[in-house]
Formats: C-alpha cells, sequence, structure tokens
C-alpha cells in the first residue's frame, strides 16, 4: 500500500504532505525562540549600562537580519543586533588615526568581554560575534542617521561607515509576502537550508532580495501544490543573476552577487527538475532523495 490512503490517485499525490512537513521542520521550536531573545536581550543590557549608562535590555536597538524579519530556519544560527551607540561615540572615534571602524567594533568587544570572558568573540568586518554556545548574538554598532537609516561600519580597505536600511529591508519583505500570500518567506526559508546543507557561498540578504524579484513576475499559483514548480523555477533564476547586483531599498546600494555559488545553484535546478518529474509520477521516495539532495533530511524521504 502506497499511503495510509491508499494507492494514489492522482499525479503529485505524496508533494503538499511533503513539503508541509518540510516547512514545519524548519520552524524554530518555542525554546529556541525564548533562547535567542534572551541572549541578546542580556547582552543589549550590558551594552546600555556602559554606553548609556541605563539599565534596559529593550532600549538603543533592535533586532534585524532573520529574526526581525521572521525568516529564522532551525536550527537558529545567530541572532543579529543593530544596537544604537551615542552620538559622543562617533565624534570619539573620528578624532582617531587609522581604521577607525575596527576600533569601535574592538571597543565595543572589550565591553562585552567584561561580562562575557569566556566566550569567543571576534570583531567580523561589520559585526562583533559573542559566540554563545546555542545561539549566538551578532551585534552591529550603529549611529542613528536622522532619515530613519543608520551608519554601521566596515572595516575593510581601511575602515568606513555603510548607510544601511533595515526597516525598508523587511517593508519590502512584508510587501512582497503579502503580495504572494506567504510564498515569499516560505521560498526564503527553504533557500536558506538550501544554502546551509550545500554550503552555498551566498550572503541570506542576496536570497531575500532575489526570492523577491523572482515572485514579482513568476506566473503561476502560489498554493503549496505548486511548490515544486515554484523551487525548480526558482533555481533556474537564481543561476542566471550570477555575476549580477541587487539594489538594496532605500540606500539604493548595488550589491555584487558574485558567481562563486552558480554551479550548485544550477546543481539544485537539476536535482529539483528531476524531483518534480518524480513527484508527478509518485514515485515517493526517489522524489525523496532529490529533495534531501537540496535539503537535507529535514525533508522527508518518503510520506504515507
Amino acid at each position: 500500500m502506497d499511503n495510509l490512503f491508499g494507492a494514489p490517485t492522482h499525479g503529485w499525490f505524496y508533494l503538499v504532505r511533503r513539503f508541509s512537513g518540510f516547512l514545519s521542520n524548519l520552524e524554530l521550536t518555542s525554546l529556541q525562540l525564548n533562547d535567542g531573545w534572551a541572549k541578546q536581550a542580556r547582552v543589549r543590557d550590558v551594552l546600555n549600562r556602559h554606553y548609556w549608562q541605563v539599565q534596559s535590555d529593550q532600549a538603543n536597538g533592535f533586532v534585524t537580519g532573520s529574526w526581525g524579519k521572521t525568516l529564522q530556519v532551525r536550527p537558529p544560527r545567530d541572532v543579529d543586533l543593530l544596537f544604537f551607540l551615542p552620538p559622543s561615540e562617533h565624534a570619539r572615534f573620528e578624532q582617531r588615526a587609522g581604521n577607525k571602524q575596527s576600533q569601535l567594533l574592538q571597543d565595543v568587544k572589550s565591553v562585552l568581554e567584561r561580562t562575557y570572558g569566556e566566550t569567543t568573540m571576534r570583531g567580523d568586518g561589520q559585526v562583533v560575534v559573542v559566540q554563545f554556545a546555542s545561539t549566538p548574538v551578532e551585534v552591529i554598532p550603529a549611529f542613528v542617521l536622522g532619515d530613519g537609516t543608520y551608519w554601521i561600519c566596515d572595516t575593510w580597505n581601511g575602515g568606513r561607515y555603510v548607510q544601511t536600511a533595515p526597516h525598508e529591508e523587511i517593508q519590502a519583505l512584508d510587501v512582497s509576502d503579502t503580495a504572494n500570500s506567504g510564498a515569499t518567506r516560505r521560498l526564503i526559508r527553504m533557500t536558506k537550508q538550501w544554502q546551509r546543507h550545500c554550503n552555498v557561498p551566498i550572503k541570506s540578504f542576496q536570497l531575500e532580495r532575489i526570492a523577491i524579484e523572482f515572485l514579482g513576475w513568476w506566473p503561476y499559483s502560489r498554493d503549496l501544490f505548486w511548490v515544486d514548480w515554484m523551487v525548480r523555477d526558482f533555481f533556474a533564476y537564481l543561476a542566471s543573476r550570477a555575476g549580477g547586483t541587487i539594489i538594496m531599498p532605500r540606500t539604493n546600494a548595488a550589491v555584487a552577487l558574485g558567481n562563486a555559488w552558480e554551479s550548485r545553484a544550477r546543481t539544485a535546478h537539476a536535482a529539483a527538475t528531476r524531483a518534480f518529474d518524480y513527484e508527478r509520477d509518485n514515485e515517493n521516495i526517489l522524489a525523496g532523495l532529490e529533495w534531501q539532495s537540496i535539503f537535507g533530511t529535514l525533508i522527508a524521504l518518503a510520506v504515507t
């Protein structure tokens, strides 16, 4: 017997149950959610005590990245905390010679080390990482600009400040997700799992922007019954964007995508194409093998 309900009566008999289970497996548990939020709150309190002389685990910052956009994937990799520094800190470091941004990150790192002395931390381009065993916290020191954007540090090539607009990134994601009946966040979570499972050298925010682009023109239904078409076509679109750029909301900054990940995108497209055919023909395990080559064991090998 093929499943609990008897033999398949139509094509793609297993598809919806397979991907429903997969999407459920990608969701964080309540314990993981509580742990991540609690860790960033403790880090924020330490920074507020030092830089603002206040006791608060909520003031002067907000959670951004996957947690701010509700795009977390199990198990969580990190929590991104954009923390506002006082304007006086900007003035203080502007008086220094050399890589001011690197020195600023080292200052934030030294503050955190007084509390988390046994925690491995590193200044890493734009962030200071508090390497908790379960959910690391990536602190992004920032200065508030008057137009609703922020300056963050970039320590490369002598150092500079980069303007960022995280609120507009979230707004663009929300608009797309609403227009596509929740498919935007579903697609991004799935591709982030591909990114992790296949060790794909592309940034998560780049996948987000490309997913929004893709769903802006993809002509088919957003119903879960069409999810194999969506995944297959997305990987083809992604591969076509190799070597291109994306434009970030509000700042209009052009970000190069590179092409180091192109071969992995083409491999995923080929596997998704085979999986599509197997799903159509109700080849339960053969379809599962192809999907697992893309997403790992969080997607079922066989469903009933």
